[in-house]
């Protein structure tokens, strides 16, 4: 637009193929400077912030950056900012300077938290730019094996039979096994009752001890109880069968049609970082996920790895946005 502007200008004046020719000079100049920057990314150590030391976040984010540290030629360090539900980490992105050298590896919660959180600092559309998309991990639905049900639909039903008498185990507010427990009680028109922990360890312990009858968790959490018989597992919460639970329908299969949850991670930049510096980090984070030895890695951890274009990764969260801000408003869910 602003080219063609100039253009218009000149010819108003009778000058319009020197002012052609002068501007295509100086395109050609600046685009040969942005391929030489473009080249020469990174100049310097990159910093991945991320969540607390030894969390899921923190060991996938070391993963990454042990590989992304030879690819790049430049050390990855890994900045553990947790706190205040993602926000310490985000703020600390924000105010870098948007040169690519600053990233932000981080849960959903990043983009879902201003939905049930007032004041949040900073607006997840606005202040980022998606790079790609990491990894994704379904819940998985379990009871305790006293629980007379052996499907979802018989849990449903028995749910409809008991409204508000059974109790699903749950630890932050916004976490994947929260918001998966919400979501299944909304599309499955259940009552049933929430117990708060301050963290699945406690909340798998109380389910096993029969003190709750149900919870959503994830695969790492529940995957050994549920081998050794100490819980049943259900379903899992993915759209599509998951290869971190081959054996287990998804609960839209067994019940509930449309039904899907997923946990994510993926890496952002400040906004207003040059695109062909997004592109390179693109393209290394998302080679570095074919990675085959860090793929068995992360399954092996209860992911399962992604990568995908930064385009791509924007739409995931503008449909989480939509689909858990809907469900957010709907039940009055705060974490004020």
């Amino acid at each position: 637009m602003y080219l063609g502007h100039l253009s218009r200008d000149c010819r108003v004046a009778g000058m319009a193929a020197s002012c052609v020719s002068s501007i295509c000079c100086g395109c050609a100049i600046a685009l040969t400077a942005v391929i030489a920057f473009g080249q020469s990314f990174p100049t310097k150590p990159v910093r991945l912030i991320t969540a607390e030391a030894g969390g899921g976040a923190d060991f996938i984010a070391r993963l990454l950056a042990q590989v992304l540290s030879t690819d790049l030629g430049y050390q990855v360090l890994v900045d553990n900012q947790g706190g205040a539900s993602g926000v310490i980490a985000a703020q600390s992105v924000i105010k870098a300077p948007a040169d690519g050298h600053t990233l932000l590896f981080y849960s959903s919660n990043i983009w879902i938290l201003p939905f049930f959180q007032s004041n949040v600092p900073y607006d997840p559309v606005r202040d980022f730019s998606p790079v790609t998309l990491v990894d994704r991990a379904p819940t998985v639905l379990v009871v305790n094996p006293a629980l007379p049900v052996t499907s979802v639909q018989q849990l449903i039903a028995l749910a409809k039979g008991r409204p508000g008498e059974l109790n699903y185990a749950a630890g932050s507010t916004g976490a994947p096994p929260h918001l998966s427990a919400e979501l299944f009680k909304s599309m499955a028109a259940v009552n049933i009752v929430r117990i708060n922990y301050k963290g699945t360890g406690p909340a798998v312990t109380d389910l096993i001890a029969g003190q709750v009858q149900l919870m959503f968790a994830t695969s790492g959490a529940v995957s050994g109880h549920i081998k050794s018989g100490r819980l049943r597992a259900l379903a899992v919460t993915s759209a599509q069968p998951s290869p971190l639970a081959p054996d287990l329908p998804t609960v839209a299969a067994a019940g509930v049609a449309g039904y899907e949850a997923e946990s994510t991670h993926g890496v952002l930049v400040r906004a207003g970082t040059p695109g062909f510096i997004v592109g390179k980090l693109n393209q290394e984070i998302v080679r570095v996920l074919g990675n085959r030895d860090l793929q068995a890695k992360l399954l092996a951890a209860g992911v399962e790895p992604v990568g995908s274009t930064p385009a791509q990764f924007a739409q995931v969260m503008r449909a989480d946005m939509a689909k858990w801000g809907k469900l957010i408003k709907e039940r009055g869910i705060r974490n004020d």
